[in-house]
Order: C-alpha cells, then structure tokens, then sequence
C-alpha cells in the first residue's frame, strides 16, 4: 500500500470510540468539531517505543504551541497489533501521562485477518505508528507521515492560525 494522502480532502473519523479532553466517553467525534482551521491528528499505541520517545513529545509541543491558535487536535490510537495492550483504557492513561487535554480515540480493526488495520488507518494510508496528519482549513491533506518537526511546523503555521 502507498502511504498518505497528501492534497486528498481528509476522510471522515469512523469506527472510532472517543473520550474527551476530561476522559469522559464521548459520541463519535468528527473533523467538524476540530474547528474550521488547521487539524492535527496523531496516531499512535500504547506499546509503541517511538509513540513516546517521538510522537507524544512531539504532539505535545504541538499542543502547547498552537491549541490557542485555533488549531484542532485529537489523538488516536490505531491499534493494528498488540490489541491486548493497546487498550481502550490506556487512552486516559496517556492523556494524563502528557496533559493532553485534547480527544482521544481507539480504532480497532473489524478483521480476524493477521494484516487488517483500522479503517482508519486504511482511509489515511498510515504506514504504522507514531504517525501525523496535519489537515489544513480547505479540508486537504497537507502532511501525512511518520516524521514530523514540530518547532517548523509552529513556525509556519502560527501566521496561517487563526
């Protein structure tokens, strides 16, 4: 499968279960109520090493920098292995462990396949995890990759922010 989508319109948040910024269960959560600009996605798991030794730190930094910004954010965790690990209840772990006050979600696969993925996963083409998806206001895809520099990213986007 080819990764990313970038300068595709960014597909829709299915077959997600959410929790809110507090950890509460939440309604399905849509790209909508993100806000009209910038989103940043960040798919991540429970047992992923480079989840935490890159990715939260770097959603973090985003979180930080931009949440006053108009910038929407939410993060999911794509659990594509290891589904006894990454669990539903690790998702309020996690936002307390960073201070994340931002959704989170569990994708689960609905295959018994050995290779399935989430759908979502699928609809963004994600290579695995820790994983970004910066969505700009048009509702394209402007980044969708493993690697992200959080410090260019603030700096090209707080002048675009609201």
């Amino acid at each position: 499968m080819e990764t990313g989508i970038v300068d595709l319109p960014a597909p829709p948040l299915e077959n997600i279960r959410w929790i809110n910024e507090n950890g509460d269960e939440r309604s399905p959560l849509t790209l909508a109520e993100l806000g009209q600009g910038i989103k940043i996605l960040y798919f991540f798991q429970d047992w992923c090493a480079g989840c935490h030794a890159h990715g939260f730190p770097t959603f973090v930094t985003l979180a930080e920098e931009l949440r006053d910004k108009g910038v929407g954010l939410a993060a999911i965790q794509t659990v594509f292995e290891g589904s006894e690990v990454n669990t539903f209840d690790r998702l309020r772990k996690n936002q307390r462990r960073y201070g994340l006050r931002v959704p989170f979600g569990h994708a689960v696969t609905d295959s018994a396949s050995a290779d399935a993925v989430p759908g979502i996963m699928e609809a963004y083409r994600s290579g695995g995890t820790p994983w970004f998806v910066v969505i700009a206001p048009d509702g394209r895809v402007v980044y969708d990759g493993f690697r992200l520099d959080a410090k260019s990213l603030v700096q090209t986007l707080r002048p675009l922010a609201a």
